[in-house]
């Protein structure tokens, strides 16, 4: 609420309860309704309305009514958690189907979701499991169910848009143990484990150095162009100045299922970036597959993109 509203509210309010004036009763009702404040105004309205000569009439003061109810019905709507997805499977093992839902407030004019929460009803007893999880907000949040760790039972996968620059998301996934939910993946964790180095070399290339799997990436810059070469390389292609780059967060998790077994592996995306964030060199891809205690890297490779012919 701005400095003058605040102030016209605190007058109006003093000059009502002092005179018990309608003109007063009438403008203080204006600046709370002004002000954001429905469910305030209404109640000023109803003591106006009390008068026996409303300002400025007691049609007036019924249709600003109305108004405000309307407002204030809009406003509870918002707040109210939304169902933003749906799936039906059988979470806990127990051969009935369960059903997983993500709810979310949304934030008005805006495809932004908060308080995202996920929630498991049992099917047997229809006990329902509330899970917030550790980051809420975003957009475009979805489900997956599918056996990650080789139980022949359903596995809960969120994802989440972070919304950020890079394309990164929120990832999560949940595995029932004894009747519990327990959450068996998180992205923070993920980005926080995997960590890279990324180098221009002399004749056109980066290298990528993947730390914890000990393993190099050489990329050939020459598909970039003569313009861009041109700008860091001298022309017997030699760097003119050392430039480091980066792999940005987890930007994509599919789960695939390579082995055709029934059990789902996980591919995560990062992005390797250049100079800057747009300037993609390519995209880290890591396999993970559950080892019975956590997901552990199968391998890693880098896709990158072709240039013409």
């Amino acid at each position: 609420m701005d400095a003058y509203l605040s102030q016209a509210i605190h007058y109006f309010s003093t000059a009502a309860r002092k005179t018990n004036h309608p003109y007063y009763w009438y403008c203080l009702a204006s600046a709370q309704a002004r002000a954001g404040l429905a469910r305030d105004a209404l109640h000023t309205l109803d003591s106006a309305m009390l008068l026996a000569n409303p300002y400025p009439s007691r049609q007036s003061l019924l249709e600003m009514r109305r108004g405000l109810q309307a407002t204030l019905s809009r406003q509870m709507n918002q707040n109210r958690p939304s169902i933003v997805a749906e799936k039906w499977g059988n979470i806990d093992g127990d051969d009935t189907i369960d059903k997983v839902t993500l709810t979310a407030t949304k934030t008005s004019d805006s495809p932004l979701w908060q308080n995202i929460n996920l929630e498991v009803q049992n099917g047997k007893t229809n006990q329902v499991q509330r899970l917030p999880l550790k980051n809420n907000m975003g957009y475009n949040p979805t489900l997956f169910l599918g056996d990650f760790t080789g139980n022949k039972v359903d596995d809960i996968l969120v994802v989440i848009d972070t919304g950020g620059s890079g394309g990164s998301i929120y990832a999560y996934i949940f595995s029932d143990r004894n009747g519990q939910l327990r959450q068996i993946f998180d992205s923070d964790s993920f980005n926080e484990a995997y960590n890279y180095k990324v180098n221009y070399d002399d004749n056109y290339q980066a290298t990528v150095i993947s730390e914890r799997l000990k393993e190099k990436y050489v990329l050939d810059l020459t598909y970039k162009g003569k313009d861009y070469l041109s700008e860091i390389y001298t022309p017997k292609g030699n760097l003119k100045e050392p430039i480091s780059g980066w792999v940005n967060p987890l930007s994509g998790l599919y789960p695939i299922d390579y082995n055709r077994d029934g059990t789902y592996e996980l591919e995560g995306y990062q992005s390797v970036a250049g100079r800057y964030n747009a300037d993609t060199l390519g995209y880290m891809l890591t396999v993970l597959k559950w080892n019975w205690a956590a997901f552990t890297p199968e391998r890693q490779n880098i896709a990158i993109f072709g240039g013409p012919i």
